[in-house]
């Protein structure tokens, strides 16, 4: 068999799903992107939609969830009354070229950003309608976004968002990965020259040290959770990294969250 489909928190495991993909015997490998309990849905619909009524299987494109951008999303006039009931300072944007520059020059300049758009996505990752994003050039980047933003342990990666078609640039296999649900490894041109007690060091001495060029998201071991951006089924955050590759040269952003 040339093809895999998985599903089920196990599928959730992005190094064993990236391992497989390159050593396995299987030509293409697809994980439903809420892989998990919250699948079962999607998985009961369509099987009721093609054994009970009948009807043709799902269409077999590669990407037929369409980024599973399926959650809510919120109205011009009630995040206006949000923003007037707090008080917020804002400003909008009229045109969306405009917006991705001046977001790209505050991620450029070391700022965190709340990136909120469309619908929510459905699954456990946020995939670039509920992000938070940062620069992954920036050693402070990890720091700043785990212990200041999310709360947690100071070692905790982030995942590199990269356009589809820069990801070979940057990624040893150029994974097609759009659910952010395998493992790829920085292309050994981007990696940094380590001091040969480095895989010695603590963990938290080690975490810090200069990787690469994008170390807000290789983590020790060279390895990172690459989300691949498609045009077709987010072109505003595909916008938005094509905005900060014109601004830095870099095609990708820092992130991982949903709010």
């Amino acid at each position: 068999m040339e093809n895999l489909c998985l599903a089920g928190g196990v599928a959730l495991n992005c190094v064993a799903n990236g391992k497989l993909l390159k050593r396995g015997p299987f030509k293409n490998i697809y994980i439903q992107p809420a892989a998990g309990d919250a699948g079962g849905a999607p998985g009961a619909a369509l099987a009721t939609w093609h054994i009970y009524y009948g009807n043709e299987r799902a269409p077999g494109m590669h990407d037929s969830m369409k980024g599973a951008y399926l959650g809510p999303e919120y109205p011009r006039s009630s995040i206006i009354r949000l923003l007037n009931k707090y008080k917020a300072v804002a400003e909008e944007v009229a045109h969306e070229d405009e917006l991705c520059r001046k977001i790209a020059k505050f991620i450029a300049e070391g700022s965190v950003v709340g990136w909120l758009q469309g619908r929510m996505e459905y699954g456990p990752r946020a995939l670039g309608n509920r992000s938070i994003l940062g620069d992954p050039r920036n050693l402070e980047m990890l720091k700043k976004l785990n212990l200041k933003i999310k709360f947690r342990e100071g070692f905790r990666p982030f995942a590199p968002a990269v356009n589809i078609e820069w990801v070979s640039e940057y990624f040893e296999n150029g994974f097609v990965s759009p659910y952010m649900l395998l493992i790829d490894y920085v292309k050994e041109d981007r990696r940094k020259q380590l001091q040969d007690s480095y895989y010695d060091l603590p963990l938290m001495e080690k975490l810090y040290q200069q990787r690469s060029d994008i170390l807000a998201v290789t983590h020790v071991y060279f390895t990172a959770r690459v989300q691949t951006v498609h045009a077709e089924t987010n072109p505003r955050f595909h916008h938005l990294i094509r905005s900060f590759r014109e601004k830095t040269g870099y095609c990708q952003s820092a992130g991982e969250y949903q709010f």
